[in-house]
C-alpha cells in the first residue's frame, strides 16, 4: 500500500506535541516554490487522488448521500464546518486550483473581465494544481465542469493528460457536446445519454486504465448536478422539473413526498436588521413556495445518480486493487438557498445555507470514522493534495494541509476564516459571524446562541467590545496572503 509520506506524520506528530501550533502548521504547508525541469518524478509511495465536486450542493442534501456517506465519511474523515471563500462556481473553482483566496488569485466572478475561463487562464493557466501535479510525475484527468464560460477553445488546458469537458452549455444533461481530448463529441436525449451517467462512465474507463500503474493519477470528476438546469425542453421524464435540476429517468419520482425543510430561518419573519439586499425581499407566498418544494425535490434525485455515480468509481478502485492507495475527497463548489432568509433560489451570500459545503475524505493515513469540527475552507483543498503527494506548490497558498487537522483536530479548533465577495467581506470564526458590506451596512451574529443568523447584533451595547475585536481581525484578513491567513485566535468572550 502507498502511504501519505510517512516520515513527515510522524515528525509533523512529533512538532504538534513539542514545539506547538506555529511549528506544525508551518510543516503541514507544502513547499512553495515553482518546479523546474527535473523535478518531474513522483516517490514510490505516492498516492492517487480522487476529487469529486458537485455544483451548489447543500450540506443538508448529503442525507440522500447514502454511498458517499459510508464509502467516504465513515472510510475517513467528515469535516462539520467546512466552508468556501466565496460562494459562487468560477471563483470557488479557482480557489480549489490555487489555493489561494479571492482577493489573492483574482477571479472574482464567473464570466469576463473580472472572472470565467479566459480570466483564470490569463492569471494562472501554467500555475495550478494541475500543473504542479503534472510536472511531478502524475496522469492528470479532468472529466466534467471546468471553469465558467469555457469554451471548448483550443488548446486544452495546461497540466491536463486527459480531457473531457461539458461545454459550452454545460448544465444542460441532454443534447449536449463533451469535449473528449479535442475531439467535440454530441449526446442526445436517451436514457444512456444523461450526462451524470456520463461523466460516470468516463471515471470508471478512467480508473480501469490508469489504476495500480507505476505513475499515480489525478482526476478532479466534477458531476454538474444538483445545479439549475438550462430551460431547455424535457425530453425525458420527470417532466417537473423545468429551471431546476434534472435527475434520471429512474429517479423521477424518488422524492415526490419529500417535504421542503423549513428551518428557523426559512421565510424570515423579520429581516429589518439585513442589508438592504435581503431587507427589501418580500415574504415568500404560497406559489414561491409550492415552486422551492418542486426544485427541491428535483435536486435531491439528481444527486441520487451522483451517489451512484460514487459507489461505481469507489467499486473500480477496489476491483483495481487501488482503493486503499487513492486519496478521495469529496465536496462542492457552494451552498445554496431554498427560502432561508425568504432568498428563494441562489447562493453569493454569507449566510451558512450559501457558504457550507459538505466535506468528506478518505486515503491512506486517514483514520476511520472521525468527525472532525474545526472549521476548514475550501482554500485548504490543494494544500492537503499536494501534502499527501509530497509535491510543491508554485505560488504562496492562503490555506494549509488538513490531513494533520484530521490527526490533531485542536491545532485548527480556533481558526478564523475569511468570507469575501465584491461587496462584502466577513470573518467567520467558531463562534461569531461578521459582515462588512461596501454600502456602510454590517452584520454580526452569534452563532452559539443563534445558529440561524435571525437576530444582526451590530450595534447592540453588549456586543460592542465583541465587534470592535472582529473588526480589527477582519482588516488584517482581507489583504492577507500565505501564512498571514493563517489566523487562530481564541473568539472574543460573550457579554
Amino acid at each position: 500500500m502507498r502511504r501519505i509520506a510517512p516520515l513527515r506524520r510522524r515528525l509533523l506528530s512529533l512538532l504538534c506535541a513539542t514545539l506547538g501550533l506555529s511549528a506544525a502548521l508551518a510543516l503541514a504547508s507544502p513547499r512553495t516554490h515553482p518546479l523546474t525541469v527535473g523535478q518531474a518524478a513522483t516517490a514510490p509511495d505516492a498516492p492517487n487522488v480522487l476529487v469529486i465536486e458537485t455544483d451548489d450542493q447543500t450540506l443538508e442534501s448529503m442525507k440522500v448521500m447514502q454511498n458517499v456517506n459510508s464509502l467516504i465519511g465513515a472510510q475517513g474523515a467528515t469535516f462539520q464546518n467546512s466552508f468556501v471563500n466565496y460562494s459562487l462556481c468560477c471563483p470557488s473553482r479557482a480557489t480549489f486550483l490555487t489555493g489561494q483566496y479571492v482577493h489573492n488569485h483574482k477571479v472574482w466572478s464567473n464570466a469576463p473581465p473580472s472572472g470565467g475561463f479566459s480570466r483564470f487562464e490569463s492569471l494562472h493557466a501554467s500555475n495550478n494544481l494541475a500543473t504542479w501535479l503534472s510536472g511531478a510525475g502524475y496522469y492528470t484527468a479532468m472529466i466534467g465542469k471546468y471553469l465558467n464560460k469555457y469554451q471548448n477553445q483550443p488548446p486544452i488546458p495546461p497540466g491536463w493528460t486527459e480531457w473531457h469537458a461539458v461545454a459550452p452549455d454545460d448544465q444542460t444533461v441532454y443534447d449536449y457536446t463533451l469535449n473528449n481530448n479535442g475531439i467535440l463529441t454530441q449526446y442526445g436525449d436517451s436514457a444512456w445519454d444523461y450526462k451524470q451517467d456520463v461523466l460516470t462512465r468516463k471515471a470508471v474507463n478512467f480508473v480501469n486504465r490508469r489504476a495500480r500503474k507505476p505513475r499515480p493519477f489525478f482526476l478532479w470528476l466534477t458531476y454538474t448536478a444538483p445545479h439549475v438546469g438550462l430551460p431547455n425542453p424535457n425530453p425525458r421524464p420527470p417532466f417537473d422539473c423545468r429551471g431546476t435540476a434534472k435527475p434520471p429517468t429512474r429517479y423521477a419520482a424518488a422524492f415526490d413526498s419529500e417535504p421542503l425543510p423549513t428551518p428557523p430561518d426559512f421565510n424570515e419573519a423579520d429581516v429589518s436588521d439585513k442589508p438592504a439586499e435581503v431587507r427589501d425581499l418580500p415574504s415568500l407566498d404560497a406559489d414561491q413556495i409550492a415552486a422551492i418544494q418542486r426544485k427541491y425535490r428535483c435536486e435531491l434525485e439528481s444527486l441520487l445518480s451522483v451517489d451512484d455515480g460514487v459507489k461505481s468509481v469507489i467499486d473500480a478502485l477496489q476491483a483495481k486493487g487501488d482503493l486503499d492507495n487513492t486519496l478521495i475527497v469529496y465536496t462542492s463548489d457552494n451552498g445554496y438557498f431554498h427560502g432561508e432568509h425568504r432568498i428563494p433560489g441562489e447562493k453569493k451570500r454569507i449566510y451558512e445555507e450559501s457558504i457550507r459545503v459538505p466535506l468528506e475524505m478518505r486515503g491512506p493515513g486517514i483514520p476511520q470514522g472521525v468527525s472532525v469540527d474545526p472549521p476548514v475552507i475550501n482554500a485548504d483543498l490543494a494544500p492537503t493534495i499536494l501534502d499527501a503527494a509530497d509535491v510543491p506548490a508554485g505560488l504562496e497558498m492562503d490555506g494549509h494541509s488538513l490531513l494533520p487537522v484530521i490527526q490533531h483536530p485542536a491545532i485548527d479548533r480556533n481558526r478564523e476564516l475569511l468570507i469575501e465577495e465584491p461587496a462584502v467581506k466577513a470573518i467567520r470564526t467558531p463562534r461569531y459571524m461578521y459582515a462588512e458590506y461596501e454600502s456602510g451596512e454590517n452584520e454580526l451574529y452569534d452563532l452559539a446562541l443563534d445558529p440561524y443568523e435571525l437576530v444582526s447584533l451590530d450595534g447592540k451595547a453588549a456586543y460592542a467590545s465583541v465587534e470592535t475585536t472582529l473588526r480589527y481581525r477582519l482588516h488584517k484578513l482581507e489583504g492577507c496572503a500565505g501564512s498571514t491567513c493563517l489566523v487562530h485566535k481564541s473568539d472574543p468572550p460573550a457579554p
